[in-house]
């Protein structure tokens, strides 16, 4: 058995999917079963990670853990769970711990690597589901205002994303290793506006927002320590997400799915 924790989120749904697919037992952890949906195959169980002792890992084998939850690799070792993969993102690889964002990353890591269950690290580049962000500006109008305009990523499509955890977890593989799935192409906001346009039939406009436009509208609904770390990583460029990586292709055999594939299968949600 193979248990997956935000099993709802743009993450933990693709990779239940993916497990279920393949045949392979997977359980889904939710808050509330009952008002969640499973993938044929798969169910789903309540559970909440911020009270690891409560969490239930019996028969499990395989853990797919979501970072900035303190204990729960801990308590899945000492259950008797074989292997984590543990997501996390680039910055871990910064080491830098003033930054909120990397400071998670990297205890959840290091919680994963020292627990006693073998472990797997994943730090995907940012994903294509973040255009989503757009979705009230797009509904508004055909303008779109795109913080840190300059910034080019090699935006990751989810389901990629829970392929390659999957594909990890079925075959209890690269316990010890880092990996760094990307897409196939590094694109700024404008280009992936652009992608949108043509995907939507629309006229679309992207505006690159100033810093302190960017600092304004972030901090309306973001932590300040957040928005300071999304600066230290895009002004600062204390990351860079640009590099196209061929770790999904080396892991499942095929290159990573476009963000105009992307845009293609979820141009529903747009209109």
């Amino acid at each position: 058995m193979i248990l997956v924790t935000g099993a709802t989120g743009n993450v933990g749904a693709e990779v239940v999917r993916a497990l279920a697919e393949s045949g392979e037992s997977v359980r889904g952890l939710v808050r509330d079963p009952r008002r969640a949906t499973a993938p044929q195959g798969a169910e789903l169980v309540a559970g909440d990670l911020g009270a690891p002792e409560s969490l239930d890992f019996d028969g499990v084998r395989a853990l797919f853990l979501l970072p900035g939850y303190p204990g729960v690799a801990q308590a899945a070792a000492k259950s008797g769970v074989e292997h984590i993969v543990q997501l996390s993102g680039v910055s871990a690889a910064t080491g830098d711990a003033t930054n909120a964002v990397t400071r998670y990353m990297m205890a959840s890591e290091l919680e994963a690597t020292e627990c006693g269950a073998a472990a797997t690290i994943l730090r995907p580049s940012a994903f294509a589901a973040n255009a989503l962000r757009w979705l009230p500006q797009l509904r508004a109008g055909d303008v779109v205002r795109a913080p840190f305009p300059q910034v080019r990523t090699a935006v990751l499509d989810p389901r990629d994303l829970g392929d390659v955890a999957a594909a990890v977890l079925r075959a209890n593989s690269h316990h010890g290793e880092i990996l760094w799935p990307t897409g196939p192409e590094a694109l700024t906001p404008a280009d992936q506006v652009a992608v949108l346009a043509v995907v939507l039939g629309r006229s679309l406009t992207c505006q690159g927002l100033t810093d302190d436009e960017a600092r304004i509208e972030l901090l309306e609904t973001t932590p300040a320590e957040y928005v300071d770390a999304f600066f230290d990583f895009y002004v600062n460029g204390a990351i860079d997400e640009s590099i196209v990586r061929p770790t999904v292709r080396e892991i499942l055999g095929r290159p990573p799915r476009t963000f105009a594939q992307w845009a293609a299968v979820h141009a529903a949600a747009f209109s």
